[in-house]
């Protein structure tokens, strides 16, 4: 919306196509960046290879494949993503419509939010949003839009017209557009895949680095773009 525009056409297609696909390509810059700042300094020495064991070939058991696939996987994502996204939605409900003083909990908890999140070119909605989003990224972008629009219900907007005026009437700029893509590509993984590397890795630890490396990472990179942005007189 702030780069592209609402035309149609093939030059907006394009656009639209090459800024999605830098964002991609600067995600898997980003990811070897790091794979090699770790193999220099904490993983330094750490056997890097990965062995995988093939079971042996078999005629595949359809019947099976699909009652293993449901149990294992669908119905135990499911209840993994239920236990934590229904305690959150109950939260968000909570901060949203409970007043003091004739102000939400949501919108005191932005408000103290903001100062920190204008040093990385964001502002206190979008941080909360973020952390509030932690059981599910999809719900980010709802929660900015229910903050905006003060309602006590998660919202959406079909209209990219009434999207773009509804954010720059709460000022957002290129640079707020920059930073909050930047952040949404390297930010702490959903609880989800939190419990997954848990699982895997049996180690807390590991856990909580998964989670702090690319939340550093992403906050130092929204910094470094606001702060060049404002230094230049581009923002």
């Amino acid at each position: 919306m702030f780069f592209v525009g609402f035309e149609a056409g093939p030059a907006s297609s394009l656009l639209s196509t090459l800024l999605l696909t830098g964002v991609i390509v600067f995600g898997v810059a980003m990811t070897f960046a790091v794979s090699r700042l770790l193999s220099k300094t904490i993983l330094k020495g750490v056997p890097s290879s990965f062995t995988l064991e093939l079971p042996p070939y078999r005629r595949p058991q359809i019947g099976k494949v699909i009652v293993r696939s449901v149990f294992d996987r669908t119905l135990f994502v499911l209840g993994r993503a239920a236990a934590v996204a229904a305690p959150a939605g109950l939260l968000i409900w909570l901060l949203a419509n409970i007043s003091v003083g004739g102000t939400s909990l949501l919108a005191q908890c932005t408000g103290w939010l903001d100062p920190f999140a204008r040093l990385f070119g964001l502002d206190g909605v979008i941080l909360m949003a973020f952390i509030l989003g932690f059981p599910a990224n999809e719900i980010v972008i709802p929660i900015i839009l229910m903050c905006y629009m003060s309602t006590g219900s998660l919202v959406d907007i079909g209209n990219l017209s009434a999207l773009k005026e509804l954010l720059a009437d709460n000022g957002w700029t290129w640079l707020t557009a920059v930073c909050t893509m930047l952040f949404s590509l390297m930010h702490w993984p959903c609880s989800t895949t939190c419990l997954t590397i848990h699982k895997e890795t049996g180690s807390w630890k590991w856990t909580a680095v998964s989670v702090l490396l690319p939340t550093a990472a992403g906050l130092l990179l929204c910094a470094l773009v606001a702060g060049a942005a404002r230094l230049f007189g581009l923002a």
